[in-house]
């Protein structure tokens, strides 16, 4: 089995005598769709800032690529090649969509702000404009776009960066059906193939989405681990039907 991309071992973050995750280990490997699943308040986005370096974490350790990571600062972490996305969307409403996309790329690389590599710039913008269906959208300001096409240009926006680790907080948050299905299989066809696409750390609430796309799946409860596997073993658990899932769902 090759080495996971992200390794978090005995993670704990409190806050005053509030715990907010004790003890969490978790695996990404580097390549496939891991999940990371559970009630609200159970640490998940706790969990996805100590990743990204917006949270330091009490206890426990953090490793990226073979390397500690806890003492680095969230800009490092994305220029090794992490990306996230947020419950909230997180995107310039004045710009237009394929404005949004080139300050990401221009983000991730040096000197991008400054016009450096930038015929790689729109290469690198116009084929994920295609690739998310957006170039109808690309000149509009994103502010006047609905929910579910701006969550594609925040999809959009991490991609342009080349992630090699992609961090999903709730991506079909506000989406409908039909949208959904649509996000779904653009994660899949982004992770698939190859082996060249990101590995990606999915949160989401959408039981029947994460049960279908992603190869591991890490359970929290109340700030600690209750489960890890493949879905089949995970949605059999007593402690994650009891705590999240239900006997439906089961």
């Amino acid at each position: 089995m090759p080495e996971p991309l992200l390794r978090a071992n005995a993670v704990t973050v409190t806050f005053g005598g509030l715990i907010a995750l004790s003890e969490v280990d978790l695996e990404v490997a580097p390549t496939g769709i891991t999940g990371l699943i559970g009630p609200n308040g159970a640490g998940k986005t706790t969990m996805f800032n100590v990743i990204t370096g917006l949270q330091r974490p009490t206890g426990g350790t953090v490793h990226y690529d073979g390397h500690d990571i806890r003492r680095w600062a969230p800009q490092r972490r994305a220029r090794a090649g992490m990306s996230r996305t947020f419950q909230r969307l997180e995107m310039f409403v004045g710009m237009s969509v394929r404005d949004n996309l080139r300050s990401a790329w221009e983000a991730s690389v040096p000197g991008g702000v400054f016009g450096r590599q930038a015929a790689a710039g729109r290469e690198t913008v116009e084929e994920i404009l295609s690739r998310l269906q957006l170039h109808s959208f690309a000149d509009r300001r994103a502010g006047e776009l609905p929910t579910g096409i701006c969550r594609m240009v925040e999809l959009g926006r991490a991609l342009c960066t080349r992630p090699r680790l992609l961090l999903l907080d709730e991506p079909s948050s506000g989406l409908d059906a039909g949208e959904t299905a649509r996000f779904q299989d653009l994660l899949v066809e982004t992770t698939s193939g190859d082996g060249l696409g990101p590995a990606v750390l999915l949160v989401e609430h959408d039981v029947r989405l994460v049960m279908d796309v992603c190869q591991q799946i890490t359970v929290l409860d109340f700030g600690r681990r209750i489960a890890a596997g493949p879905p089949a073993e995970v949605r059999k658990d007593p402690a994650v039907i009891a705590a999240y899932l239900g006997e439906s769902a089961a």
